[in-house]
């Protein structure tokens, strides 16, 4: 093959793969989050039809609201069947418990009301919504789903049966529906177009001609609809012309509905029976690393080893997952940590579960990603090999993304008394100690000691350790106000201390001051151009004051991982690799480093903050210069890469409750926007659905309650009120 088909064939590849990523994550995410909000609707929507109808008492009255004019069946009969369908199944339908079993007399009540009733397009999409259900089920988001496997291997009865049919009437019958759907809509689009309503009583004409697109438009749509090319992309147009006509200032009734169902259809796909399919099947011969099966041997490939997964690691090795290339991912856990929001975890507002995610799960529909649980101890350069003890991983090209751990300038002696928070453990450990200092403050007679259990101070004055005062104080002063009953919590001390003249000095000064009163107003003691001199189990020596404190908490400063050291390269006072232009280290063939890692003067001359951001996009970057080295070299030569350039994207500290800071440089926010703000970019870098979810209910009912729900005493044995000194945790990669 030309080079210049090597190249368009990857490029087609690389296109492939992204739309395929699209729909991946589509269908992973929004399209569980759209059929929940679908049953909970309909469901709403039968259910108080429902009620309304059974708190008719009066006889007569109950029989002329819940009239069904059907010959077949006696009155007072359909009247109380009626009523019960739409107060019971509903109620089934909105938890996706027995989902098939409650759709299905909802859509035979549907059916009979639209063609012996009362005819109207929203009911036409209800019928066709739970046909959806009845066939395909609930969905991730279900008590169904949740049971299903369990249930499956229990000895009750005929309940295997009724999985596996159930999953039968799935897979037969979703390319049947899907079919159907598609027909039924691009049957309603064509009545519109050709302006016929002479069956409108069982398509949705009357809202299909309100879709505020030309007619003929909307007969290509039909088109492309009922053969099922290019169907999402379709659907996607179409969702979009219809939800603008229902936000018009005179909407069709059925407008909504058309926008849901088509909304439904594209993250579905327009299924097996369609021409989009057939497509699909071809290109899966020729590119079958869309399906995550080899598209190739991995033998005798350049071999990537990646050391951490971290935000960096992992933007990295997603990067290269469809590249011919072996990669090895390795890390000392077996997780992705979002560190960002570990002082949640240490303030007892989220669990670990909720900020990790297990590596493996990430990447495993890729094949040529290997995921490897290990400690790395050195990197052997002459013979190209990653050392883990006794094991030995070969490479061609080697990214080091190992994070960084705390740094106690030289007086590693104070570690014990103050641990850091970089890891679950830390977090944790954390935790244990903040609870601890209230619980021993209810029991102990000593008003003195007391004193000192409730006074935490806080080392460092970045985000790190603003928030984790915020949180602190909100803790005591909101979250247990009534679970002890010899001292008020609220009377806690908060001390918060910064050698500098400002806390959150990267950012905007007038950011930092508001922050400052921000934390004044929650009670903390803000404590500027003020130096720790000693800490110890009593207590922290502050410029010359003793302040007595059985818990302290460090936030002032990071230490690279060893990498340097496996090297022999040169470092920066942090210990990070000084790196070139391309993120590569001076003097070591194909071996890159990147995040907290790296000394990189990437951001217009400037060092690069040790930020996620910056993170990711330093390992998207290096990936690039991977790519280009290996298909340049099976292309025949390599292209210069440009020098890596870090974006700025903003910097974003909270405070409390309803307060945090934003600063992207050409806007500066502040209060509760800014807190919204900060909560949404959070949850947005979080890896996964459910952590995402699990996240947005913890917050949201400790701010309706003032509660968390996490408030453990774990662990022990760390800290020198337990009788013995902390066991200093290893600093490895």
């Amino acid at each position: 093959m030309s080079d210049t088909g090597f190249v368009r064939i990857g490029a087609l590849a690389r296109l492939l793969g992204a739309w395929s990523e699209v729909i991946r994550i589509g269908g992973r995410t929004l399209a569980p989050l759209l059929e929940l909000g679908l049953r909970l609707s309909i469901a709403q929507i039968f259910f108080v039809s429902g009620i309304l109808k059974v708190g008719a008492w009066d006889t007569a009255l109950f029989l002329s609201a819940t009239e069904y004019p059907v010959s077949w069946l006696d009155p007072v009969l359909a009247a109380w069947l009626g009523a019960a369908i739409e107060v019971i199944c509903p109620l089934f339908l909105a938890l996706g418990l027995g989902t098939r079993l409650a759709a299905a007399p909802m859509l035979f009540l549907a059916l009979v009301t639209q063609f012996s009733y009362l005819a109207v397009d929203g009911q036409l999409f209800w019928a066709a919504l739970l046909a959806w259900f009845v066939v395909r089920g609930a969905g991730p988001l279900s008590l169904d789903s949740l049971i299903a496997r369990g249930l499956g291997d229990t000895a009750v009865p005929f309940a295997g049966g009724i999985i596996r049919g159930a999953r039968a009437l799935s897979s037969v019958g979703s390319p049947v529906l899907l079919l159907a759907l598609r027909a039924w809509l691009a049957a309603a689009l064509v009545c519109a177009a050709l302006g016929t309503t002479t069956l409108d009583a069982a398509l949705a004409v009357r809202s299909a001609a309100a879709i505020p697109l030309p007619p003929f438009l909307v007969a290509s749509a039909a088109a492309s609809l009922m053969l099922g090319l290019g169907a999402r992309l379709v659907a996607v147009v179409l969702c979009v012309a219809t939800f603008v006509g229902a936000m018009s200032d005179a909407p069709v009734a059925g407008l909504p509905w058309w926008s849901a169902t088509l909304a439904l259809l594209a993250l579905a796909g327009p299924g097996s029976l369609s021409v989009d399919a057939l497509i699909d099947r071809a290109l899966r011969r020729v590119f079958p690393q869309l399906d995550g099966k080899p598209a190739f041997s991995l033998d005798g490939l350049p071999r990537v080893v990646i050391v951490g997964a971290g935000f960096g690691g992992l933007a990295c090795a997603a990067r290269l997952r469809r590249l011919p290339v072996q990669v090895t991912l390795i890390d000392r856990h077996n997780y992705h940590l979002f560190q960002p929001l570990l002082y949640q975890v240490a303030t007892a507002g989220l669990s670990p579960g909720d900020i990790a995610s297990t590596v493996r799960g990430l990447f495993r529909d890729f094949f040529n990603v290997r995921v490897l649980l290990g400690t790395v101890t050195g990197v052997d350069t002459i013979r190209r090999e990653v050392v883990l003890g006794e094991q030995r991983v070969p490479y061609d090209h080697l990214v080091l993304a190992t994070g960084a751990s705390h740094s106690y300038f030289g007086k590693d002696e104070w570690e014990p008394f103050a641990p850091g928070l970089k890891r679950v453990e830390d977090a944790t450990e954390v935790r244990r100690r903040v609870l601890l200092a209230f619980e021993r403050a209810e029991s102990t007679q000593d008003e003195a000691e007391r004193r000192r259990l409730l006074t935490f101070l806080i080392v460092g004055g970045g985000p790190t350790g603003v928030e984790l005062a915020g949180a602190i104080a909100e803790l005591a002063r909101w979250g247990m106000e009534k679970d002890f009953r010899h001292f008020d919590p609220a009377a806690a001390r908060v001390i918060l201390v910064q050698s500098g003249p400002r806390i959150l000095p990267t950012f905007d000064a007038t950011l930092s001051a508001r922050a400052k009163r921000s934390l004044e107003r929650l009670g903390v003691e803000v404590r500027l151009d003020s130096r720790v001199e000693k800490i110890d189990a009593e207590g922290v020596l502050v410029s010359g004051e003793r302040i007595a404190s059985r818990t302290v908490l460090w936030a002032a400063g990071v230490v690279a991982s060893p990498a340097a050291r496996w090297l022999g390269a040169a470092a920066d006072s942090a210990g990070r690799v000084k790196v070139a232009d391309d993120l590569s280290v001076p003097g070591f063939e194909n071996v890159f480093a990147l995040g907290d890692t790296a000394a990189s003067n990437g951001w217009r001359g400037k060092p690069v903050p040790g930020l996620a951001p910056a993170a990711k996009q330093g390992g998207a970057y290096v990936a690039s210069v991977i790519r280009t080295r290996v298909l340049g070299a099976r292309a025949g030569g390599a292209r210069l890469m440009p020098a890596f350039a870090y974006r700025h994207l903003g910097s974003l500290a909270t405070i409390g409750r309803k307060a945090a800071v934003v600063d992207f440089g050409f806007v500066r926010l502040s209060g509760a926007l800014a807190w919204w703000l900060w909560g949404l970019v959070h949850v947005g870098f979080l890896v996964g659905l459910r952590n995402r979810l699990s996240v947005m209910f913890d917050w949201f009912w400790a701010y309706l309650t003032y509660r968390s729900g996490t408030r453990l005493i774990t662990g022990g044995g760390n800290d020198a009120r337990d009788g013995g000194a902390a066991t200093v945790p290893a600093r490895a990669a």
